[in-house]
Protein backbone atom coordinates (compact mmCIF):
# COMPACT_ATOMS: atom_id res chain seq x y z
CA UNK A 1 0.00 0.00 0.00
CA UNK A 2 1.21 3.71 -1.05
CA UNK A 3 1.75 5.63 2.55
CA UNK A 4 1.27 9.16 2.88
CA UNK A 5 4.81 11.07 3.61
CA UNK A 6 5.19 14.11 6.38
CA UNK A 7 3.66 16.40 3.63
CA UNK A 8 -0.38 15.51 3.12
CA UNK A 9 -0.01 16.86 -0.04
CA UNK A 10 2.80 13.78 -1.03
CA UNK A 11 2.11 10.20 -1.29
CA UNK A 12 5.09 8.42 -0.88
CA UNK A 13 4.61 4.83 -2.94
CA UNK A 14 5.82 1.53 -1.53
CA UNK A 15 7.63 -1.55 -3.47
CA UNK A 16 6.66 -5.12 -3.60
CA UNK A 17 9.71 -7.09 -1.50
CA UNK A 18 9.66 -9.71 -4.21
CA UNK A 19 11.72 -6.96 -6.73
CA UNK A 20 14.30 -8.39 -5.62
CA UNK A 21 14.61 -11.93 -6.70
CA UNK A 22 12.70 -10.56 -10.02
CA UNK A 23 15.91 -8.40 -10.88
CA UNK A 24 18.37 -11.22 -9.53
CA UNK A 25 16.47 -13.14 -12.21
CA UNK A 26 16.35 -10.56 -14.87
CA UNK A 27 20.25 -10.32 -14.95
CA UNK A 28 20.62 -13.97 -14.79
CA UNK A 29 18.67 -14.14 -17.76
CA UNK A 30 20.91 -11.20 -19.74
CA UNK A 31 23.90 -12.95 -18.50
CA UNK A 32 22.83 -16.81 -19.91
CA UNK A 33 21.63 -14.62 -23.47
CA UNK A 34 24.82 -13.30 -24.01
CA UNK A 35 27.14 -16.31 -23.31
CA UNK A 36 30.35 -14.30 -22.17
CA UNK A 37 29.24 -13.82 -18.88
CA UNK A 38 28.06 -17.49 -17.98
CA UNK A 39 30.55 -17.72 -15.69
CA UNK A 40 29.29 -14.89 -13.84
CA UNK A 41 25.96 -16.51 -13.51
CA UNK A 42 26.87 -18.88 -10.25
CA UNK A 43 28.67 -16.22 -7.97
CA UNK A 44 25.13 -14.05 -9.31
CA UNK A 45 23.00 -16.38 -8.02
CA UNK A 46 24.52 -17.50 -5.13
CA UNK A 47 25.06 -14.20 -3.58
CA UNK A 48 26.27 -10.77 -5.15
CA UNK A 49 22.52 -10.66 -6.91
CA UNK A 50 20.96 -10.97 -4.00
CA UNK A 51 23.27 -8.99 -2.35
CA UNK A 52 23.06 -6.27 -5.37
CA UNK A 53 19.04 -6.50 -5.11
CA UNK A 54 18.52 -5.99 -1.82
CA UNK A 55 20.74 -2.90 -1.32
CA UNK A 56 18.65 -1.78 -4.55
CA UNK A 57 15.51 -2.26 -3.16
CA UNK A 58 16.42 -0.13 0.13
CA UNK A 59 17.44 2.65 -1.61
CA UNK A 60 14.50 2.76 -4.02
CA UNK A 61 12.22 6.26 -3.38
CA UNK A 62 9.11 7.44 -5.43
CA UNK A 63 7.26 10.68 -4.36
CA UNK A 64 4.16 12.28 -5.87
CA UNK A 65 3.51 15.95 -4.80
CA UNK A 66 1.26 18.52 -5.64
CA UNK A 67 3.18 19.86 -8.26
CA UNK A 68 5.99 17.17 -9.01
CA UNK A 69 7.37 13.15 -8.89
CA UNK A 70 10.49 12.40 -7.50
CA UNK A 71 11.76 8.90 -7.34
CA UNK A 72 15.31 7.90 -6.77
CA UNK A 73 16.58 4.30 -8.05
CA UNK A 74 20.27 2.67 -8.04
CA UNK A 75 23.05 1.43 -5.90
CA UNK A 76 26.47 2.67 -7.64
CA UNK A 77 24.88 4.86 -10.27
CA UNK A 78 22.41 6.57 -8.25
CA UNK A 79 19.58 8.21 -10.25
CA UNK A 80 17.11 11.10 -8.63
CA UNK A 81 14.89 12.87 -10.95
CA UNK A 82 11.92 15.49 -10.13
CA UNK A 83 9.73 15.86 -12.84
CA UNK A 84 7.30 18.63 -13.16
CA UNK A 85 3.63 16.93 -13.45
CA UNK A 86 2.92 19.28 -16.48
CA UNK A 87 6.30 17.60 -18.41
CA UNK A 88 4.41 14.35 -18.55
CA UNK A 89 2.92 12.93 -21.42
CA UNK A 90 2.04 10.05 -20.42
CA UNK A 91 2.45 7.22 -18.19
CA UNK A 92 2.93 3.53 -19.22
CA UNK A 93 2.02 0.24 -17.16
CA UNK A 94 3.25 -2.45 -17.83
CA UNK A 95 3.25 -6.18 -17.20
CA UNK A 96 4.98 -9.18 -18.94
CA UNK A 97 4.99 -13.23 -18.28
CA UNK A 98 8.04 -12.56 -15.97
CA UNK A 99 6.80 -9.44 -13.93
CA UNK A 100 3.68 -11.39 -13.46
CA UNK A 101 4.84 -14.21 -12.16
CA UNK A 102 6.10 -12.31 -9.54
CA UNK A 103 3.37 -9.78 -8.97
CA UNK A 104 5.06 -6.93 -10.51
CA UNK A 105 4.46 -4.40 -13.04
CA UNK A 106 6.53 -1.83 -13.94
CA UNK A 107 5.54 2.38 -14.72
CA UNK A 108 7.35 4.20 -17.73
CA UNK A 109 7.55 7.65 -17.88
CA UNK A 110 7.32 9.91 -20.96
CA UNK A 111 8.09 13.98 -20.60
CA UNK A 112 7.52 16.32 -22.85
CA UNK A 113 11.10 16.97 -24.25
CA UNK A 114 13.03 13.45 -24.38
CA UNK A 115 14.14 11.56 -27.18
CA UNK A 116 13.21 8.50 -27.56
CA UNK A 117 16.09 6.60 -26.10
CA UNK A 118 15.55 8.77 -22.63
CA UNK A 119 12.39 6.20 -21.63
CA UNK A 120 13.88 2.88 -20.19
CA UNK A 121 15.87 5.60 -17.29
CA UNK A 122 12.61 7.27 -16.45
CA UNK A 123 10.70 3.73 -15.30
CA UNK A 124 10.37 2.01 -12.04
CA UNK A 125 9.58 -1.49 -11.33
CA UNK A 126 7.61 -3.13 -8.14
CA UNK A 127 5.54 -0.40 -7.22
CA UNK A 128 2.99 -1.56 -4.82
CA UNK A 129 -0.63 -1.04 -6.49
CA UNK A 130 0.52 0.63 -9.95
CA UNK A 131 -2.17 1.09 -11.35
CA UNK A 132 -3.66 3.09 -8.38
CA UNK A 133 -0.40 5.25 -8.68
CA UNK A 134 -1.07 5.64 -12.24
CA UNK A 135 -4.22 6.87 -12.22
CA UNK A 136 -3.21 9.40 -9.51
CA UNK A 137 -0.33 10.64 -11.02
CA UNK A 138 -2.31 11.62 -14.24
CA UNK A 139 -5.09 12.84 -11.82
CA UNK A 140 -2.91 15.28 -10.19
CA UNK A 141 -1.41 16.39 -13.60
CA UNK A 142 -4.70 17.23 -14.99
CA UNK A 143 -5.64 19.22 -11.92
CA UNK A 144 -2.19 21.82 -12.09
CA UNK A 145 -2.91 21.44 -15.70
CA UNK A 146 -6.25 23.47 -15.31
CA UNK A 147 -5.18 24.98 -12.37
CA UNK A 148 -2.29 26.87 -15.14
CA UNK A 149 -4.96 26.70 -17.50
CA UNK A 150 -7.00 29.42 -14.97
CA UNK A 151 -4.64 31.31 -13.82
CA UNK A 152 -3.07 32.09 -17.37
CA UNK A 153 -6.72 32.98 -18.12
CA UNK A 154 -6.70 35.16 -15.31
CA UNK A 155 -3.92 36.99 -16.46
CA UNK A 156 -5.01 37.69 -20.06
CA UNK A 157 -8.28 38.82 -19.36
CA UNK A 158 -7.06 40.78 -15.97
CA UNK A 159 -9.74 39.06 -14.21
CA UNK A 160 -7.31 38.28 -11.15
CA UNK A 161 -5.77 41.65 -11.81
CA UNK A 162 -9.18 43.57 -10.72
CA UNK A 163 -9.82 41.52 -8.14
CA UNK A 164 -6.54 42.21 -6.55
CA UNK A 165 -6.56 46.04 -7.62
CA UNK A 166 -10.17 46.11 -5.61
CA UNK A 167 -8.53 44.67 -2.61
CA UNK A 168 -5.60 47.23 -2.46
CA UNK A 169 -7.86 49.51 -2.63
CA UNK A 170 -9.67 48.94 0.07
CA UNK A 171 -6.70 48.59 2.48
CA UNK A 172 -5.63 51.85 0.71
CA UNK A 173 -9.09 53.14 2.44
CA UNK A 174 -8.04 51.86 5.38
CA UNK A 175 -4.92 53.07 6.27
CA UNK A 176 -5.88 56.51 5.25
CA UNK A 177 -8.66 55.84 7.96
CA UNK A 178 -6.02 54.80 10.44
CA UNK A 179 -3.72 57.81 9.38
CA UNK A 180 -6.67 60.18 10.36
CA UNK A 181 -7.52 58.60 13.33
CA UNK A 182 -3.80 59.10 14.26
CA UNK A 183 -3.42 62.56 13.43
CA UNK A 184 -6.84 63.65 15.24
CA UNK A 185 -5.55 61.83 18.16
CA UNK A 186 -2.99 64.06 18.21
CA UNK A 187 -4.19 67.32 17.99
Amino acid sequence: MNQPAADPGVLRASFNPLIRPYLVLYVAMIMLATIVLIPLLVPWLLGVGQWWARHYFALLECELGPTQLRFRKGIFLQVEKTVPLENIQDVTFIEGPLLRRFNLSILKFETAGQSHGQANAMSLVGIVDAARYRAEILARREALKRELQGLAADRTSGGGNDALLVELKAVRARLDEIVEVLRSGRA
